[in-house]
């Protein structure tokens, strides 16, 4: 303690340790402000960069993608140029549902066939893989037993599974929509699994506490946490079954998208193969792109 305050006979300590306090309150560095607040000009450059980055950059894509296929185009006389395709697109898509016989339908019939192949070969994947991923993260045996089979079969290339469709169903749509249920069950089982093994310890501890009923510990508390895993695995099987069914019709035949593309190509149809190629891409991007609407829908902020 400081001497001066021991030897005042009328001082009081009280005002020797409020002196001492301003003074080191004085000598101690005055701490920065955590936030600065922007100007209305920062704030404009950081709106105009997010508007760059969300509108800008995309069509900046797009004219290099056009940019390259011109200059291929122009480097080769039979690859059709943007203009000649887009030529071609418009005659396609005048009538895309005509229907001259079991082989020669529009370009929208044979999408609507492919979409339907993936609508029931992916619910199928989902109804058996979003429940067996839930049991494999409950249950360290089940996850032990099915882990080997898993690292197993998941890589098989979709090719390799069709002929087995094929001789078990003798049926070519059959063989598509089971090729596809085989090679999307494995992302929605893995996801769900890793969403139920990553639940927060506590939450078991409380429910247990609790005594909470199976049905109420599973709609409480795991399908919430365990939501956003299983759509992110819901996102990637939807993909990968789009994936499927195209390289599947192109050897089955019948009606479908990639039947239709595989046609066009023996008809050497370059311009046709590329507006093959344009739809299947944005039919794909228009699936993740409504599945990632829904996955954000159901995440959520474990701080809030």
């Amino acid at each position: 303690m400081n001497t001066a305050v021991l030897s005042d006979p009328n001082g009081s300590f009280e005002t020797a340790a409020a002196a001492e306090t301003a003074a080191s309150t004085a000598a101690a560095p005055q701490a920065a402000p955590a936030f600065r607040t922007q100007s209305p000009a920062e704030r404009q450059r950081t709106k105009n960069r997010q508007v760059a980055l969300r509108i800008i950059a995309p069509f900046m894509g797009l004219a290099l993608l056009l940019l390259v296929w011109e200059l291929a185009a122009e480097h080769s006389s039979q690859f059709p140029s943007p203009l000649t395709t887009w030529q071609s697109a418009q005659k396609v898509f005048a009538h895309p549902f005509y229907n001259n016989g079991p082989n020669d339908v529009g370009i929208g019939w044979n999408l609507l066939a492919s979409l339907q192949r993936v609508a029931y070969g992916f619910g199928l994947a989902a109804l058996a893989g979003i429940p067996l991923g839930f049991a494999i993260g409950r249950m360290r045996f089940l996850d032990s037993m099915l882990s080997p089979l898993i690292s197993l079969l998941r890589p098989v290339s979709p090719l390799a599974w069709l002929p087995i469709g094929l001789y078990v169903f003798s049926n070519a749509p059959a063989a598509a929509i089971y090729t596809i249920f085989i090679c999307s069950i494995w992302p929605m089982m893995i996801n769900t699994a890793i969403g139920v093994q990553r639940i927060p310890a506590d939450y078991m501890n409380v429910a247990r506490v609790l005594d909470l009923s199976t049905w109420k510990v599973f709609t409480k508390i795991l399908l919430p946490s365990v939501m956003p895993y299983m759509m992110t695995g819901v996102r990637l099987s939807v993909g990968t079954a789009w994936l499927v069914i195209v390289a599947a019709e192109m050897l089955t035949g019948g009606t479908g998208i990639g039947f239709w593309l595989w046609n066009e190509w023996n008809n050497l149809n370059l311009a046709h193969i590329l507006i093959a190629i344009l739809v299947i891409g944005v039919t794909g991007m228009l699936l993740e792109g409504a599945l990632m609407l829904i996955a954000r829908r159901f995440s959520y902020d474990e701080a809030r």
